[in-house]
């Protein structure tokens, strides 16, 4: 990120203003303060936002005004991303960065497949936390945690007691990192945060990702959403589509591979135009989901 004087250029030069330097992560969370879960639970049209959320995300959609779409996009791929995991055997969801859940979450597309589905929400804002534990009465005792923790910290929420106790890290798990990687910087070690995750891995397990990326904006529209997010509880972190591949290492893609978000399997697999949403085409984000062998 640069400062409010840099032109479109110097930001942009080399992608090094998607590594943000100069961004700082609030010592505290301050409802003052535009949080990425917010924003984009606004984008969704969601209630659970303040005045500086709304503001700071006005302006990014001023700045790119396929946000909403994208998000309900994001939201749909994480429906299609679980139910086929689900009808792969798949009973244990690990989802981190989940934001604030609305409807389509990942415990009620899991559990709505599989009644005994276990899901492990994580995210490092206790309100979501606390938003994300009100979804617990309607689910069977046991069968849904939420744990306060921080992506940039893989071991500690591998080694975190609620998630041991939650799922086994023996058998298969749906790891999700959906719409959360691109909210931490090259050198917080988002690779070597990605690939600690993938290690801990049963064979069998799944990968669902899903990244934005500069690949169908404007240079303009990248820059400009850059520099709102540097205002935020974390920094945009937009990659190319060679910046994201290597998240999923060595772990076999399953088709159509990485794709544009809402090309991942719309439609029982297929890619009908007709069947795709008004405005797809600038949907700037990736989405895949692989196995590991």
């Amino acid at each position: 990120m640069t400062d409010d004087t840099s032109t479109t250029a110097d930001v942009l030069s080399g992608w090094e203003w998607a590594r943000a330097e100069d961004w700082q992560p609030p010592t505290e969370l301050d409802t003052g303060i535009p949080h990425t879960a917010r924003m984009y639970d606004y984008y969704l049209g969601g209630k659970d936002n303040f005045e500086a959320d709304r503001k700071a995300a006005e302006a990014a959609i001023a700045a790119y005004p396929a946000l909403p779409l994208l998000a309900r996009t994001n939201r749909e791929f994480l429906g299609r991303a679980v139910q086929f995991a689900a009808g792969r055997g798949i009973r244990q969801f690990v989802d981190i960065g989940t934001g604030i859940p609305a409807v389509g979450s990942t415990s009620e597309v899991a559990q709505r497949a599989a009644p005994d589905a276990r899901v492990v929400y994580i995210d490092n804002d206790p309100i979501v936390a606390t938003h994300a534990r009100a979804l617990l009465s309607g689910h069977p005792a046991g069968h849904t945690s939420v744990i306060e923790a921080d992506l940039r910290e893989p071991g500690a929420i591998l080694e975190h007691p609620a998630l041991r106790g939650a799922v086994d890290l023996g058998k298969p798990v749906a790891l999700m990192l959906v719409a959360v990687l691109h909210f931490i910087r090259d050198e917080d070690g988002a690779e070597r945060i990605v690939r600690t995750l993938r290690d801990a891995l049963a064979p069998g397990s799944v990968l669902i990702l899903s990244h934005g990326s500069p690949d169908f904006a404007s240079r303009e529209s990248a820059a400009e959403g850059a520099r709102i997010y540097r205002s935020a509880s974390a920094p945009l972190v937009l990659r190319p589509r060679a910046a994201v591949e290597p998240f999923f290492g060595d772990f076999e893609f399953v088709g159509p591979g990485l794709v544009q978000l809402p090309l991942w399997r719309p439609v029982a697999g297929h890619v009908p135009t007709a069947d795709l949403p008004a405005g797809w085409q600038d949907v700037s984000a990736y989405a895949g989901v692989a196995f590991k062998n």
